[in-house]
Order: C-alpha cells, then sequence, then structure tokens
C-alpha cells in the first residue's frame, strides 16, 4: 500500500490490511499484472474444458443433491443466474458496511489467485464497487459456514450482476438504477461465475479478519486500561518484573509485562506507597501479563489461522491450469475459521472479565481507600456505582456469547452436506463480544481517570497523564451525579478510533 492505493497483485494480505480496506473508502484499490494474468489463464482454461463437454461440477452440472444433473451448453449462462437468485435467502439485520467491504475485498483477492476460473471483469467489479464505496446490502443470517457463505455471498453477486440493493452516499438504492446512473456494466455470468462468486469464507473471514485486526490495538489498549487502574489504587507493579515472567515465558505474557512497566515508568505515585501495608495486590491487577498474556495469544493464534483462510483459494471446483485438471474438494469448508473465532472470542471476553473486576476494585473503599463510588457526598451522590453494574451486564453476555458455535453441525442439501461450521454464526458472536471489550474498557478508563483526581493525575507516569488529559478533553471531571451514558460513550469512540492507544504511542514509542 503506497499512499492511499492498494494493489492486488496475488501477493499476500494480512488481517491489517482487510482492516484497513474495511474502514477506510477513501483507499483506492488497483489490479496488479500478475493478479490479472492469473484471471485471463483460469478463464481460458475453463472454457477449453467446458468444449470436451465431460461433467463437471457446478460447471455443467446441477448443485448440491442435484450434482447427477447434466446441463447443456445452452443453459450454462442460465444455470448461473438461477444460482444466485436462488441462494439469496439471507434474513435479518444488513451486516454492516466495513464488513461487507471486507468481504468484497477478502473475495476479490480470492478469485484473482486464478484458480477460480472466474470472468476476469466480475473481479475488476468488485474492486469498481469498493472504490465507488457501493456496497452490497446483505443479510447477516442465513450461512451454515459450509459450501461457502452461500446465501451471503449470492447477495453480494445479486449486486454484481446489477439486481439487489445497495448502500450508496447514505442511502440504500436499487443496484440497477444507480448503475445506470453511474454508467457501470452489471456483470453478464458465464460458466461457473456464480458458483465462483458465492462458494467461499469470504464473508467468515472478513468478520474474523476485522476482528482480529481490532483485537491487535485493543489488548494493548486494555494494558493501558489496566495500568491507569493499578497506579489509581496505589498497587504495586513489581509482579511485572521481567524476572518474574522469564520463569513461565509465554510469549504474551512477557509482552504485557514489558508494557506495564514502560506505562508506568517514571510513575510518583507508585513510589509513593512502596512501603505501606499493602502486601500484595487482587489478581485482577497481580496477574495482568498472566491474564492479558493468554488472551493475547488467542489473537495470535486467530490471526496466523485467518490470514492463511484469507490467502486461500477456497471455491470449488478448482482449475489447475498448469496441470490440467479440475478437482472437486472442500475448501468452502469454514472449520478452521470457526474454531479460531470461537477461540478468540473466548479471550476478548477474558479481557472483559480482568476488566470488569479491576472496576469493581475502584468502586469498593474497603479496597481503594477512595471515596464510595468514586463520588464525594456519596448518599446524596451515587456516583459511578452503575457504570460497573454495566460492566457485569457486559460480561455476563459474553458468557453465552462465547458458546462455541463450531462445535455445531446441521445437516443441509438432503444429507449431501452433512457437516457444517456454523462460521458465520461464530463470527457474528466474535464481533459483540468485540463491541462489548470496547465499551468496558471506556468504563474502566471512566472510573481510574476519576480516581486520579482523588490523588494528583500529575503524578502517574507522563504516558497515563497524557491519556488522563486526553480523556479529561471530551470528559470533564466529575464533581457530582450526571448522565454518565455521554461520559461512557466519548471514551468508546476514544477506543475504536484508537486515540487512546496513539496518545501512549506518541511519547513512548509502540507497545508490543
Amino acid at each position: 500500500m503506497k499512499d492511499k492505493f492498494f494493489i492486488l497483485n496475488s501477493q499476500k494480505i494480512t488481517v491489517l490490511d482487510v482492516l484497513l480496506i474495511s474502514k477506510n473508502p477513501d483507499i483506492q484499490i488497483g489490479m496488479g499484472k500478475k493478479a490479472q494474468k492469473n484471471l485471463v489463464r483460469a478463464r481460458k482454461f475453463l472454457l477449453e474444458i467446458i468444449k470436451k463437454d465431460r461433467p463437471i461440477y457446478g460447471i455443467n452440472t446441477g448443485f448440491g443433491m442435484l450434482s447427477d444433473k447434466k446441463i447443456s451448453a445452452e443453459h450454462l449462462s442460465e444455470l448461473q443466474y438461477n444460482l444466485i437468485r436462488s441462494h439469496c435467502t439471507g434474513v435479518g439485520e444488513f451486516l454492516p458496511k466495513d464488513i461487507v467491504r471486507g468481504i468484497m475485498f477478502i473475495r476479490a483477492h480470492c478469485l484473482s489467485l486464478g484458480h477460480s476460473g472466474v470472468t476476469p471483469y466480475a473481479v475488476h467489479l468488485l474492486i469498481k464497487m469498493l472504490n465507488e464505496n457501493i456496497i452490497p446490502c446483505i443479510p447477516e443470517k442465513g450461512s451454515v459456514g459450509a459450501s461457502g457463505d452461500l446465501a451471503p455471498l449470492a447477495h453480494l453477486a445479486l449486486c454484481l450482476i446489477g439486481e439487489g440493493k445497495v448502500y450508496y452516499k447514505k442511502s440504500i438504492v436499487e443496484t440497477k438504477s444507480l448503475f445506470k446512473k453511474l454508467s457501470i456494466r452489471p456483470l453478464i455470468l458465464g460458466a461457473k461465475d456464480g458458483l465462483s462468486l458465492i462458494n467461499g469464507t469470504s464473508v467468515m473471514s472478513a468478520l474474523g479478519s476485522i476482528a482480529a485486526g481490532e483485537a491487535i490495538n485493543l489488548a494493548k489498549t486494555c494494558d493501558i486500561a489496566g495500568a491507569l487502574t493499578l497506579d489509581s489504587v496505589k498497587g504495586t507493579a513489581s509482579a511485572f518484573d521481567l524476572d518474574v515472567s522469564i520463569l513461565k515465558p509465554h510469549p504474551g505474557q512477557i509482552v504485557t509485562a514489558k508494557n506495564l512497566k514502560k506505562l508506568l515508568e517514571g510513575s510518583k505515585i507508585l513510589n509513593s506507597h512502596s512501603s505501606c501495608h499493602k502486601v500484595q495486590d487482587p489478581y485482577s491487577l497481580r496477574c495482568m501479563p498472566q491474564v492479558h498474556g493468554a488472551c493475547r495469544q488467542t489473537i495470535v493464534h486467530a490471526q496466523n489461522v485467518l490470514e492463511i483462510e484469507i490467502n486461500s483459494v477456497n471455491d470449488n471446483p478448482l482449475l489447475f491450469p498448469s496441470k490440467n485438471k479440475v478437482i472437486s474438494g472442500g475448501n468452502f469448508h469454514g472449520e478452521a475459521v470457526a474454531l479460531c473465532m470461537d477461540y478468540l472470542a473466548m479471550g476478548l471476553a477474558e479481557l472483559c472479565n480482568i476488566s470488569e473486576r479491576r472496576i469493581e476494585k475502584m468502586m469498593n473503599p474497603l479496597f481503594s481507600e477512595l471515596p464510595p463510588f468514586l463520588t464525594e457526598g456519596s448518599g446524596l451522590n451515587s456516583g459511578l456505582m452503575i457504570t460497573q453494574v454495566t460492566a457485569a451486564a457486559l460480561a455476563s453476555e459474553n458468557k453465552y456469547l462465547c458458546h462455541p458455535a463450531s462445535i455445531d453441525s446441521i445437516p443441509t442439501s438432503t444429507d449431501k452436506e452433512d457437516h457444517v461450521s456454523m462460521g458465520l454464526t461464530s463470527g457474528l458472536k466474535l464481533q459483540k463480544v468485540l463491541d462489548n471489550l470496547k465499551y468496558i474498557l471506556a468504563i474502566e478508563l471512566l472510573c481510574s481517570t476519576t480516581a486520579l483526581d482523588f490523588s494528583n493525575p500529575k503524578k502517574t507516569s507522563q504516558a497515563l497523564y497524557a491519556v488522563y488529559k486526553k480523556i479529561r478533553k471530551k470528559v470533564p471531571k466529575i464533581s457530582g451525579d450526571r448522565v454518565f451514558h455521554h461520559d461512557i460513550t466519548e471514551i468508546y469512540k476514544l477506543i475504536c478510533d484508537n486515540t487512546i492507544l496513539k496518545t501512549v504511542t506518541d511519547l513512548t514509542g509502540d507497545l508490543l
């Protein structure tokens, strides 16, 4: 990526690339020579094997249990149109636009690897729609995560052929009328085009990639929030000594310990109570390297799995022009993605759990030695009492959201598709857990900055004081009860756009 241009050229892409494209409609995407060559070669090979008139699944046969039905040459295009329209069975709310952008980007990349045989214009049109920020309306429910994300991808493909609806400039409009207005030529489906567009894991992969990409920075924000809380309740950083973590050298634990030491470096609050009566802190403070670190490793695992998946060819059948063969396989099955997303959801939920416990410690004057619920005149004022209740509600919600969808399976297509991954369900749940984490961290930061007001905020470390000041620009010091929903929302926004993280890294360099 150079400036605001990204070339798709069959290179490996990352979850951060997916996150970047999904969140930034101003980035223009181009097609490289290698990708174009791959597309043309695969399409040429497909057209050659069609002439041989031997049955090849999904090209000149029906689909699923109808695969024994041979389709004549004059109906191959009609077969693909029928496939797209009949598979548009999604229900529920439309997926967020950033998720759909991620889906389009991943699908374009997958097809451009040159083993699908799709008409090259299909990929060019996907890229054009991304560049014009024309975003298909895709219902969020309807995929079982095997044979690809069929229903949601069918709704995407429907827009490519000039049907369905799209988001464009803050409105939902008919694709047909918009294409006509912008002089965009709809895709004319040829052999295998419809199947190539809908038979893949791009929807679940986009949900997972965007979550994993965001989680990389959220893990660092968790360290910032935890360090602020530790300082605000006059905890100790002794447990973060690297000599401790070297004796239990999980990579995530060592990284977290280093981050916490860096964040707290120079704090006069820590030094002011080095000989106080507290011998050791509760686990939610003392064990941040062990807990945050373990959760970090779920993110690393998810990133590794997802980056294999988004760089894979995952439709069916697959073309191998250089070996002169076509093979029906099962790369559309989303088991690896589903499992890693369930695992990642568990990791993010644990970050929520430990954050909620730190929030409770700040509310409790028996531990914090601060005013109850961080308010003067408690009784008349309830202070931040109910922020902890909100955090508890979100942490508890995560517990049912973390029931793994990937262990479920339900046969479809008259038992032809007898084992499925439920990857889309895993991805949708993961997105909710991710959002709950952002809100719980916002509540922790609201509480810890308020707790610091009862000591001298300037005595915390330079990095943490910069975070305090950044939050105070949006959330004034609390002098009495008010509508704290607004304060939580303002800090939530600072977390979502990485302002909190950038405030620290501008001073300390990047956290690990």
